[in-house]
């Protein structure tokens, strides 16, 4: 059965709006009766808001690749935040802060807006600047000893997975 046009319009985005809700609920550390109204309407108006903007037709998604990348994360986080925690804590001098450009294999906006923010998301790096063809990643590093490893690491860890997320 086809999903009814007003359901369609009114909901483009039903599982992007069921996220924006539990991360409303979840960043309110409470649930009430008006808090779960105001993020019922903020997970409903923010999609249609944001429709026109978008410039590509989601296509599917593999969850049980998308579930392990989201795990895979949750750790990678936990660890960067012990390493970033203890780089700041001891000298300076220790530190190697370096700028380094990841080629990218991605060609969907959504996947390189995703590694984008996994770089970012992950305490230690964050993503700089993507070039004006979208084929490679501009990536700060806090302590980078081997930029051919970072490079390594971020392609196989995130952008491979991506890749197989979205395809």
């Amino acid at each position: 059965m086809a999903p009814s046009k007003f359901r369609t319009r009114a909901l483009p985005q039903p599982l992007v709006s069921a996220v924006l809700l539990l991360i409303w609920l979840l960043a309110s550390n409470r649930i009430s009766a008006g808090l779960l109204l105001l993020g019922a309407m903020l997970a409903v108006v923010i999609p249609l808001v944001t429709q026109a903007a978008r410039t590509t037709v989601p296509r599917r998604v593999r969850l049980v690749p998308l579930a392990g990348l989201l795990a895979l994360l949750l750790l990678d986080i936990a660890i960067a935040n012990l390493r970033v925690a203890l780089l700041i804590l001891g000298p300076a001098s220790r530190l190697r802060p370096r700028f380094f450009t990841v080629p990218l294999e991605l060609r969907d906006p959504a996947g390189i807006a995703a590694l984008a923010s996994i770089i970012s998301l992950t305490p230690g790096t964050v993503s700089a600047s993507l070039t004006s063809d979208h084929r490679s990643l501009l990536v700060h590093g806090l302590d980078v000893a081997d930029e051919a490893e970072m490079i390594s690491t971020i392609k196989t860890r995130y952008e491979r997975r991506l890749l197989e997320i979205l395809t």
